[in-house]
């Protein structure tokens, strides 16, 4: 089967899926029938129905629990008879949570990896840097990569504490990330505001790192708003 053709068979069954969380087949909250069973219902690959399956995942039309299945997204806004708006599954409250715990946390990290980052922290943080700046096509490995150069930092900091609670929260924070990432999207922007982070830290600059990622959260921030207002 050429490419032509394959791409041709997941755009029908990514029709046919939205088709039916459109018409109420599917409705909002409920679980989707299995990959085997999408295979069997459309009569084609699993390769195909898991493309078209991302594809409405991507778009926030649907979300995948580990160990329970794909859901249709309780938060589905209806543009059309048959499309949908992108949707933000964290809500702006959420995202607020998450950006004073940063802010409590990880700024005293920053400051700390300023006075005792060794080179190997550097080295380590650097990886996490250039996994991002390879991943950046691919938002899920690139948030992944980004929870990495935090975490990568909290460890420079030498405060087993403050590592072990980033550590700990590996699960919320990436789903904050890929969500921030998977909606706003990746931008060349976004991977030069982490270098000139790391760059300050290199060079023993705690407020100017600081500043670089304060100014990054207030976009993101404008960023959802957009997307909230946009939505009304």
């Amino acid at each position: 089967m050429d490419s032509i053709e394959k791409q041709n068979i997941v755009n029908i069954v990514y029709e046919k899926l939205k088709e039916n969380i459109s018409n109420g087949t599917w409705k909002p909250g409920s679980k989707i029938p299995s990959e085997s069973q999408l295979t069997k219902i459309f009569n084609v690959s699993r390769v195909s129905v898991r493309s078209a399956v991302q594809r409405l995942r991507d778009l926030g039309i649907v979300v995948t629990y580990h160990g329970r299945g794909t859901f249709v997204s309780e938060h589905i806004e209806k543009i059309g008879s048959n499309d949908f708006k992108l949707v933000m599954h964290l809500s702006e409250e959420e995202f607020l949570d998450m950006m004073t715990f940063r802010q409590t946390i990880e700024y005293k990290c920053v400051e700390l990896a300023v006075e005792k980052a060794t080179d190997e922290d550097f080295q380590q943080i650097e990886e996490a840097l250039n996994q991002m700046f390879r991943y950046r096509d691919d938002y899920k490995k690139y948030s992944e990569a980004d929870f990495n150069f935090h975490l990568a930092i909290a460890k420079a900091s030498k405060n087993k504490v403050f590592y072990e609670v980033m550590h700990s929260i590996r699960n919320l924070y990436y789903q904050y990330l890929e969500e921030l990432n998977r909606v706003i999207g990746v931008t060349l922007e976004s991977i030069e505001v982490h270098l000139k982070i790391f760059r300050a830290i290199q060079n023993r600059d705690a407020n100017t790192a600081k500043d670089v990622l304060n100014e990054a959260m207030e976009d993101n921030i404008m960023s959802i708003k957009k997307i909230k207002n946009n939505k009304k």
